[in-house]
């Protein structure tokens, strides 16, 4: 394992190197990853813009590899899956996620690892590294297992830690994911459901014993530690499942239709995130439940109102906004693997999850690079979601 860390962290630092010109996709000299003027060391807020000027973070990068920055595809955590190798290589697709179980341990994870990270260069990802993400929650939704990785409890187990112990413990898990080559989990899960008889009825959340709690106060100060604990260990985090998935009463990775009528934007849930988003959170994940109380008529994922009014404007999120998984949710099965891509980026997405199918990646990346092509109003919005993408890869 110490042979792959050094060259991962040389991909780092070759990437957020200070001199760079504008090149094309194809030298052999990596963009620089700097952040921009406005960032902090809580990216997921406004800071007074810097008097020194920066380099565009997209210089040198093609509308393919910038496209490909927006995309994190999902390969089987226990080999390096063909279609993600390629979808890398020749999709210039710059983020992958680790998906289904493995219990082969720390090591064996390192090396499928490796082969996606050996795949970055100039004309794959234009040099920029991935950001390598799993679900690893604690309970029953624990990716990695195995030597090495110790066996987290769940949300709620969690959330009857003090604070101190569970930041302690998330360092821990966080470290053994870094030496696993892992530098981002998709976690915590700060859903809101309102009571340990609601968490029976509620089959994404509560069913799994997900969630922190029952109390805005006790998910917020049990994210916070979850999250600090992580981002000592240098893993970066996803707070999800934006607005929230605690008041459902189906799933939507298996359901159609599913509908939250209670949230409103000024609900207890919302007001979770713009805590945690006070608190320095960089990376928040929307639901594609439909929240009648918002927009009846697109799931989250796909509604400006949800995306882009309420957590960008009304809550001032200025960090990377993903999506939950967009390939084989039965939610969004209506519309095609193509207008999914581009309705999301559309709302305001910045990573699109592609997880269980990644098969379909290639067409949705294929869509959004020729409406990229075709319409200037939506290429700008691929070059601002790339942009944040980038700053949040700054932070590794």
């Amino acid at each position: 394992m110490a042979t792959n860390r050094p060259r991962f962290r040389l991909a780092i630092a070759v990437a957020l190197a200070a001199c760079a010109v504008v090149i094309s996709g194809c030298s052999s000299t990596p963009p620089v990853i700097s952040p921009s003027p406005s960032t902090t060391s809580s990216p997921g807020r406004s800071a007074t813009p810097s008097a020194t000027p920066t380099q565009d973070p997209l210089a040198g990068l093609t509308l393919e590899q910038r496209v490909g920055q927006l995309f994190m595809m999902g390969t089987t955590a226990a080999a390096a899956q063909r279609e993600t190798r390629q979808a890398v290589r020749d999709r210039h697709v710059g983020n992958i996620f680790l998906s289904g179980r493995s219990s082969a341990g720390v090591k064996a994870t390192a090396a499928v690892v490796a082969r996606f990270r050996a795949l970055v260069n100039s004309k794959s990802t234009g040099g920029v590294p991935l950001l390598v993400s799993t679900d690893q929650e604690g309970g029953q939704v624990q990716v990695l297992r195995g030597p090495g990785f110790s066996t987290i409890p769940s949300g709620l187990a969690q959330g009857r830690m003090s604070t101190g112990v569970l930041r302690t413990a998330a360092r821990t898990w966080a470290t053994q994911l870094e030496s696993a080559g892992v530098n981002m989990d998709l976690a915590p899960v700060v859903d809101l459901v309102a009571s340990p008889v609601e968490a029976a009825k509620n089959p994404p959340i509560g069913v799994f014993q997900r969630e922190f709690g029952f109390t805005a106060p006790t998910i917020v100060a049990h994210a916070n530690a979850f999250r600090a604990g992580m981002t000592s260990a240098r893993v970066l985090t996803a707070i999800k499942h934006f607005p929230g998935l605690g008041f459902v009463s189906a799933n939507t990775d298996t359901t159609r239709g599913v509908t939250d009528t209670v949230t409103g934007t000024n609900g207890a849930n919302v007001a979770i995130y713009r805590a945690e988003i006070a608190d320095g959170a960089n990376c928040i994940m929307v639901s594609s439940a439909k929240y009648a109380r918002i927009d009846p008529n697109a799931p989250a994922v796909f509604s400006s109102r949800v995306v882009t009014q309420l957590l960008r404007i009304q809550l001032g999120f200025t960090g990377v906004i993903m999506s939950d998984d967009l390939s084989g949710a039965t939610q969004v099965l209506s519309w095609t693997p193509a207008q999914r891509a581009i309705m999301a980026i559309e709302a305001g997405v910045d990573i699109v999850l592609v997880s269980r199918f990644p098969d379909v990646a290639a067409r949705m990346v294929d869509a959004v690079v020729a409406r990229a092509k075709a319409d200037s109003n939506f290429a700008a919005l691929v070059d601002t979601a790339a942009r944040r993408v980038l700053e949040l890869k700054s932070h590794l």
